[in-house]
């Protein structure tokens, strides 16, 4: 199947609504997309058109949607554009939908915290939890070099 994936950077511009029907959850809100150029005459940057788009999250993302987003945070939407075309009393109109898969705070506007949140079981009975690996390297001063370590054991 041919889609188009996009990945947009904007800013939240209508507070989320959820729905739950029974078909699974949903969010949608409006994203607000500006470009920006130099304008050399003003030696400035300056805002160009806004584009917006409704964008739609679904199941888990719709839940982390409504916990975390609000108006005017920036964020950055991946997931498949769907433009919509209808006709009302002689008069056409277009819409630009984002079908999300990922949705996150634009860090290069701000900071975030990110909270896991609880996953359904999947059904595997008896395994145990998988301990979160460690990312810290050591320190210049406690680092021996290469050649003094021992190889890592492969589990």
């Amino acid at each position: 199947m041919n889609e188009t994936m996009v990945c947009v950077v904007g800013n939240v511009a209508t507070p989320p609504v959820y729905r739950q029907p029974a078909s699974g959850a949903s969010a949608r809100f409006r994203l607000a997309v500006t470009s920006r150029y130099w304008d050399r005459e003003k030696s400035a940057w300056t805002d160009g058109h806004t584009n917006f788009f409704t964008v739609w999250a679904n199941r888990q993302l719709a839940a982390n949607t409504m916990a975390s987003l609000n108006v005017g945070e920036p964020v950055i939407v991946q997931g498949r554009l769907k433009v919509r075309t209808e006709t009302r009393d002689g008069t056409s109109r277009t819409w630009a939908d984002i079908d999300a898969v990922a949705i996150g705070h634009d860090l290069a506007r701000g900071t975030a915290a990110f909270r896991r949140t609880g996953r359904p079981e999947t059904g595997a009975v008896g395994s145990p939890p998988q301990p979160e690996p460690t990312w810290e390297t050591p320190a210049p001063e406690d680092a021996e070099s290469p050649q003094q370590r021992e190889p890592a054991a492969v589990t």
